[in-house]
């Protein structure tokens, strides 16, 4: 992507940044209460992957998912992105004050195509598994389309004509599951998909993540307030525990600005416990967030396991070995730190018969991992703990990942600040596999 080198600054003040758009609603007079797509698993580079239509006319477009992303953003290099309704969002357009954009494009040495306008304001098209960050990437809009659900099933294909979203450049795609095209941002900015979504439809503040441990199934994505339902017929959102949301006022991307909170969703983790046992680190200062943004817990679907700084992962090792006592150790298996014969580990319904590992949220209040969800089975007779060391002073203490999400549908309630999540749903004779998109032939 081509930019001049005179790349303005604008900034904005802080009471035009509090001027709130609503994107266009669908041009249906149908009124969706809630949308899904389908989430699959990559096998090679453990990311999920979900495909959206966007462009007119409506291209399928492959995109790995960033919970925490701040937006939409897709390939625009020159003959990658062709669309007869993308527009792009010229500076102070009401668009770039609804993005917070600080930075503008005044001048770009090309024709005019999607990710290369005159006047144009850039967002951050962050790609967290690229080695290299690049520079902004122009802000546009463009339709949209998806199915609507009733919770149980696929429903009626809806558009929204005006989802905004950055335009990125191919060398942004470095790391990305192959065919990917960029990724969807699903972070609590204005512009992460959800909170668009929501506007354009005018339903509730809500999305959910059910991701499928299997890469030969699907698991899924909803947006809107629920039901959710999962054959044989168990409505997931009846048994949701709840969390608060918590924010972090340092942004935690690659790329930002100085300012910006992060659009990660973190929440408070008081203590760990493995098989009832509270296992000693320094909680206070490790799992609290500190004024320049260190520490805390996130949530994260582009890390496959559970990352822990230094000591909580050496603590939780030393603890569920302790209380594994007559099961032998064997020699580790990268990335993984602690692995086992299973020869001496038997199943159970929610996975290998292992010390379950509590994050304690509050009184009274647990987020729970059986074995499922914390051992990984990296040869034939040798489970490994999934969680891995994420080094001395990390931006962040403790970031859940994907193997711990796993058949766990989580909730995430933008309007009231909650996270609601169901433990293993192995428990409810369920998984986030078992969605019916059967019945619409998406699967």
């Amino acid at each position: 992507m081509a930019y001049s080198s005179f790349h303005c600054l604008i900034l904005f003040s802080s009471l035009i940044f509090n001027i709130a758009i609503t994107p266009s609603l669908a041009k249906t007079s149908f009124k969706p209460k809630a949308l899904v797509l389908p989430v699959a698993k990559d096998s090679s580079t453990l990311q999920y992957i979900t495909t959206i239509k966007q462009r007119t006319p409506l291209v399928p477009i492959k995109l790995t998912i960033d919970l925490g992303g701040q937006s939409l953003w897709v390939n625009c290099d020159k003959g990658q992105y062709i669309s007869s309704t993308y527009k792009p969002a010229h500076c102070d357009s009401a668009q770039c004050k609804l993005a917070e954009s600080n930075a503008c494009t005044t001048e770009c040495y090309s024709s005019p195509r999607p990710g290369c306008y005159n006047n144009t304001c850039d967002i951050f098209p962050d790609n967290p598994f690229a080695a290299t960050l690049t520079g902004g990437g122009q802000l546009g809009q463009d339709v949209v389309s998806l199915h609507s659900t009733n919770g149980s099933n696929p429903g009626r294909v809806v558009s929204t004509p005006n989802l905004l979203f950055s335009c990125g450049d191919t060398s942004l795609l470095d790391g990305l599951a192959k065919g990917a095209k960029g990724m969807a941002g699903l972070g609590r900015s204005k512009v992460g998909i959800p909170s668009q979504l929501a506007s354009a439809f005018s339903f509730q503040r809500k999305f959910a993540l059910c991701l499928s441990s299997s890469p030969r199934s699907y698991g899924a994505m909803f947006f809107g307030g629920g039901p959710y339902v999962l054959l044989p017929g168990i409505d997931v959102t009846k048994s949701l525990t709840f969390t608060k949301l918590i924010l972090n006022p340092v942004s935690t991307a690659g790329a930002s600005f100085v300012g910006d909170p992060s659009t990660d969703y973190f929440i408070q983790v008081k203590s760990i416990k493995i098989n009832d046992k509270v296992v000693s680190f320094n909680a206070t200062s490790l799992l609290n967030i500190d004024a320049q943004g260190y520490g805390g817990t996130k949530i994260s679907t582009v890390k496959p396991y559970t990352v822990l700084e230094t000591s909580i992962y050496k603590a939780v090792v030393k603890t569920f070995v302790k209380q594994l006592p007559r099961v032998p150790r064997v020699a580790s298996v990268a990335p993984f730190g602690a692995c086992f014969s299973s020869k001496n580990i038997s199943s159970t319904r929610v996975g290998p018969f292992v010390p379950p590992i509590d994050l304690v949220l509050s009184e009274g209040v647990f987020w729970r991992f059986f074995g499922a969800n914390s051992m990984v089975q990296v040869a034939k007779d040798v489970l490994c703990l999934g969680f891995v060391d994420g080094g001395v002073r990390p931006m962040t203490s403790i970031v859940i990942g994907g193997h711990q999400l796993e058949d766990n549908l989580l909730q995430f309630d933008l309007a009231n600040k909650r996270l609601g999540f169901s433990s293993s749903l192995l428990f409810r004779q369920t998984t986030c596999a078992n969605f019916n998109f059967t019945s619409n032939g998406l699967s």
